[in-house]
């Protein structure tokens, strides 16, 4: 049974989660705070987060950066919960590297979903298998990335992307792919969300980011014949 941790202050909102997660073979552990929610983090070791943003005390950016800070913690998957119209909010969580957000209220349905295909996407890389592609490196099972032999700290999804896009090198993959593919989404409402991750990746890669080009009104690609 996979564990997804709830950290959600609002009881019949994170009852709700719980119930929807136990009917769809899912073990759900709640916690009503950022302390609690950050100290179970770590102690259980979760298979996902599903983090609401705002709560009296530590709140969820604050959690979320601790959790990223943390080597055992850096890795799992985060779903935040905004208040709709916090746009501001929303964007804050995906540049700091969150893979998804829902905003409330929310169907359980489609929160379901989200869970399903980021697990799924997590699931997909091949504990121990390693790529190369230029000056690139993957090793899947442990989502560590390097160029040129220095590590480069990705979130899981920002890993996803640039692995997607490296094992198809020199095609142009398009938004709908990416946003399909990798992120699990099926209509281009969340190409925002792609693009928050793109620009991300963009700055990680630093000299190198001339190999990951975008190709106006179609996609990315990766490409492997720079100097």
């Amino acid at each position: 049974m996979q564990k997804i941790l709830v950290i959600e202050d609002e009881a019949d909102i994170a009852d709700l989660i719980a119930f929807n997660l136990q009917r769809n073979h899912y073990h759900a552990e709640l916690a009503g705070d950022g302390l609690k929610g950050l100290a179970l983090a770590q102690s259980v070791l979760p298979d996902l987060i599903i983090l609401d943003l705002m709560m009296p005390g530590m709140n969820g950016v604050s959690v979320f950066k601790e959790l990223r800070k943390d080597a055992a913690t850096r890795k799992i998957p985060v779903i935040m919960l905004t208040a709709r119209g916090q746009t501001e909010d929303r964007i804050t969580g995906l540049e700091l590297g969150a893979d998804d957000y829902m905003t409330k209220p929310f169907s359980p349905k489609e929160l379901m979903l989200r869970v399903k295909n980021l697990l799924k996407r997590s699931q997909h890389l091949v504990s121990g298998a390693e790529l190369d592609c230029g000056p690139f490196r993957f090793v899947k099972g442990s989502l560590l990335f390097y160029i040129n032999g220095e590590q480069v700290d990705l979130t899981s999804t920002e890993f996803k992307l640039m692995l997607y896009l490296c094992e198809r090198a020199n095609v142009v993959q398009s938004r709908a792919d990416l946003l399909v593919e990798v992120m699990g989404y099926s209509d281009d409402v969340h190409s925002r969300t792609l693009d928050t991750h793109m620009k991300r990746l963009r700055r990680k890669l630093g000299s190198f980011v001339d190999h990951l080009e975008t190709v106006r009104g179609i996609g990315y690609q990766v490409t492997t014949n720079h100097p």
